[in-house]
């Protein structure tokens, strides 16, 4: 039986409900796996920005791998304790291949998101669920032209995110986009169908590379991790973790990746496993 030393937690999906809240029973599992030493933290495609500030303050929570593993940073006060980015020049590739199509397109810098303004005013265009409606319009700072910002910070980015109004055009996009160089190809898309976001960050970097990096450097072996996920980009987490564990309402392909499936966001499926298999020492393989 292996112990877990670590737990990666994807935020959308996963850890929290449809409303993007943290139920109390949920907590009180994380809370006491942290007393036990455990060292949880969330593992997000959100910016450092975007977690929610309950998750921020989260006491003993002390690290947060964000922007799909682009950055990982110190809760207590923000700072990066690791990064790998997006050059400036393979970003406007990326943003020229989506502005194609009917998107709203989005670039961070520093854990921060910033979105084309006028394409702001219409947010339900492009996301579907509206419980991320009001997370989008206050976290992202608007930009008339998201090119020359891009042009003025001259710098490499955390990642390029695109919300696609048609289903049809990200596929589209996608299939452009795999026909740039290798580098670029390392590329993440939602499948679900209340979210069409593509996202698109440094070709050496996602969410399970950066995970065990962080592992390493606690002194954590990657079979002692323990990683939960519903979406496409938490695929790597659960392959390259110890323990990979699928929530029900995930992906189908993310369950096939999975060494064990749990309930869903909306069942505490998060907190079940936890209890499961760290605070009552349920076999681990």
């Amino acid at each position: 039986m292996q112990k877990i030393k670590m737990i990666g937690l994807d935020l959308d999906g996963t850890l929290l409900n449809d409303k993007k809240e943290l139920t109390p029973y949920t907590r009180q599992v994380m809370e006491e796996a942290i007393r036990q030493g455990v060292t949880v933290l969330v593992a997000t495609g959100r910016p450092w920005m975007g977690v929610p500030e309950f998750l921020k303050s989260f006491p003993g929570m002390d690290y947060a791998l964000t922007s799909n593993g682009a950055r990982i940073v110190r809760t207590q006060d923000g700072s990066v304790l690791m990064e790998q980015l997006l050059s400036r020049d393979k970003a406007k590739k990326i943003l020229e291949i989506c502005a194609k199509y009917d998107t709203l397109q989005e670039v961070y810098f520093d854990g921060q998101g910033y979105a084309e303004a006028e394409k702001m005013l219409h947010v339900e265009r492009y996301h579907h669920n509206p419980n991320m409606w009001e997370y989008i319009r206050t976290t992202r700072i608007p930009t008339e032209d998201i090119f020359g910002l891009v042009d003025r910070e001259s710098r490499s980015l955390d990642k390029v995110q695109a919300l696609f109004a048609d289903l049809d055009e990200r596929a589209r996009a996608w299939k452009e986009l795999e026909t740039l160089e290798e580098e670029l190809k390392h590329l993440e898309q939602h499948k679900n169908s209340s979210e069409e976001e593509l996202h698109a960050m440094s070709g050496m970097v996602n969410k399970g590379s950066g995970l065990v990096e962080l592992g390493k450097r606690l002194g954590i072996e990657r079979e002692e991790i323990m990683a939960f996920g519903d979406g496409d980009n938490d695929e790597p987490m659960l392959r390259e973790a110890g323990f990979g564990v699928a929530m029900a309402n995930a992906e189908e392909k993310v369950k096939a990746t999975a060494d064990y499936i749990t309930g869903s966001n909306e069942e505490d499926g998060v907190a079940k496993a936890i209890e499961r298999f760290v605070l009552e020492g349920g076999e681990v393989c």
